[in-house]
């Protein structure tokens, strides 16, 4: 079975600092996420006011084919608000490591017994309902188990387990899903890992691993302070790294991801694994010697799986003798070792003063000015 992955961009994306969606940019962010196969999506938190409800049921009567979820704290009034929203589910997230349930100034007493009543209280008015643990990563085992299990007899269609300070690694996280599946083989669990040490992708994958099948992620990992575990990442991790079927449909990543960068005005890093703009760019000539003869060779993601094309090799600093004979070629120009070398050289000192690679017409004049100061002939290229 695929890993059913759960969306909260429109939730927790938003509540990244600064970030403000309009409606109109949260009916795009849905419409790419239902085209590319997302089956659910946390579509928002109720009790943010009158607004936000009649956004969130606006958006859940558009016929869209993913399910809708609210987010809700641990309270009746949370509860009534996500009712008037009209989502499918409803989340209630409660304390469960020491240092939140005092922070709030509660105990283990009273997460259990609001857990029971709030699970029989939410159950009529929604198709199901789901519970978080959060802070799961910083709670005690054993209670962590008697919450997960009351959940379970008490209806809870799915328990997510929420690294809210990004703590796990991968181990930590295989061991944490692990002791939950020995006394709840059944129950799904999801994983919610926050990227505050950089491993959120890498912990989402462990946790599905060892029997998390639910996988809360966000587009572009976008999220509280360093945000949460990309959906663009986990899935293309799972299939390329572990031989898993992500279920969704990849060539969509690109789409999402550039609309994502737009609507939340977070500019996204070049080397953003998967959608960054130069991850599928090349300029090491012993790369490119090897790549001109089988994509394969340095570059793990084809391009067209994420939405892409494959992109041109730069010319700069580090660049071959491969590449340039490729480009060349292309613009049908006459190319010997002579030329080659001396174009090196001189793309080189190029790149070094403009500290950039260069472009094909930069090229191009260079090796016009090779030829002219051999005074062979005039040089004419088609770019």
């Amino acid at each position: 079975m695929n890993p059913y992955f759960i969306d909260t961009t429109l939730r927790d994306g938003e509540q990244a600092p600064g970030v403000v969606f309009s409606f109109s940019e949260k009916l795009r962010i849905a419409a790419l996420l239902d085209g590319a196969g997302v089956p659910e999506l946390e579509i928002g938190t109720p009790a943010m006011g009158e607004t936000e409800i009649e956004e969130i049921r606006n958006l859940c009567r558009m016929g869209f084919k993913f399910k809708t979820l609210s987010w809700c704290r641990a309270n009746k009034h949370d509860i009534l608000c996500a009712s008037r929203a009209e989502t499918n589910g409803v989340h209630i997230s409660f304390p469960v490591s020491p240092i939140l349930m005092k922070a709030m100034g509660k105990d283990r007493n009273w997460v259990m017994s609001l857990l029971m009543e709030l699970l029989e209280f939410a159950s009529p008015m929604f198709d199901y309902v789901t519970i978080g643990a959060q802070d799961a990563s910083r709670a005690d085992i054993s209670f962590l188990k008697e919450f997960m299990s009351t959940a379970r007899a008490f209806g809870a269609a799915r328990v997510r387990l929420a690294d809210t300070v990004g703590i796990l690694n991968p181990i930590t996280t295989f061991e944490l899903i692990s002791a939950i599946r020995s006394v709840e083989a059944e129950l799904p669990l999801e994983i919610h890992a926050h990227n505050d040490l950089g491993m959120a992708t890498a912990n989402t994958v462990a946790a599905y691993m060892a029997g998390a099948n639910c996988l809360s992620t966000t587009i572009n990992g976008l999220g509280e302070r360093a945000g949460n575990a990309p959906m663009e990442e986990v899935a293309m991790a799972l299939e390329l790294s572990a031989g898993i079927k992500s279920g969704l449909r990849t060539e969509s990543f690109a789409e999402l991801s550039a609309y994502l960068a737009q609507a939340s005005n977070r500019v996204q890093s070049a080397s953003k694994p998967i959608t960054g703009s130069s991850v599928l760019t090349h300029e090491s000539g012993i790369h490119t010697n090897c790549l001109l003869k089988d994509r394969n060779t340095y570059q793990l993601i084809e391009a067209a799986s994420v939405g892409r094309t494959e992109d041109d090799f730069l010319i700069g600093k580090h660049s071959g003798k491969a590449t340039l004979i490729h480009y060349l070629n292309e613009a049908h120009l006459p190319v010997d070792d002579n030329v080659c070398k001396q174009l090196l050289s001189d793309i080189k000192e190029k790149a070094e003063t403009l500290k950039r690679s260069l472009t094909k017409e930069e090229l191009f004049a260079l090796y016009t000015e090779i030829y002219s100061r051999k005074k062979k002939f005039t040089v004419n290229y088609k770019l």
